[in-house]
């Protein structure tokens, strides 16, 4: 069970990095706020950063570990958003597997470990449709492979 939950965590990055590497730094850019709010970088920031609290909240090792951080309203690119979900990706997977060794207690996460990861995947999606349907609106145009193939998450 704990691979298998380790490897719904991997998936679920391995969606936002595919998404990640189909989108131009035009795509990265792209917001539908008129007062300032998100383009699709920071999204993807605000997601990383999320990842980041709940591993370092949840794991030693992962406090003592120098996990990059982004500015608030810092947008940025796309190597530094790569690198950046990479080590949160892998604190994460700490987390998960130094909860799983305490038999599923996560501090800060006071419903166990299938909650939160259940949790962090599911903010994770929300934020991706939100990309999604932020392209659509903007008129910046995904290939139909991307739109589709993040969700064969048998071949991710």
């Amino acid at each position: 069970m704990l691979e298998q939950l380790v490897e719904s965590w991997q998936i679920n990055h391995r969606v936002t990095l595919k998404l990640l590497e189909g989108l131009s730094d035009e795509a990265l850019r792209a917001t539908l706020s008129t007062r300032g709010g998100r383009d699709i970088a920071r999204q993807l920031a605000h997601v990383h950063e999320v990842r980041v609290g709940y591993a370092e909240i949840t794991s030693k090792t992962n406090r003592k570990a120098k996990l990059p951080h982004f500015a608030k309203g810092e947008s940025p690119d796309k190597k530094q958003l790569r690198m950046a979900l990479e080590a949160s990706a892998k604190a994460i997977e700490t987390s998960i597997r130094e909860s799983w060794a305490n038999g599923g207690k996560v501090t800060g996460f006071k419903r166990g470990l299938m909650p939160m990861v259940g949790y962090l995947i599911a903010h994770e999606s929300h934020h991706r449709g939100s990309i999604m349907l932020t392209l659509k609106q903007s008129g910046v145009g995904i290939p139909e492979e991307l739109k589709w193939g993040l969700w064969d998450w048998n071949k991710i």
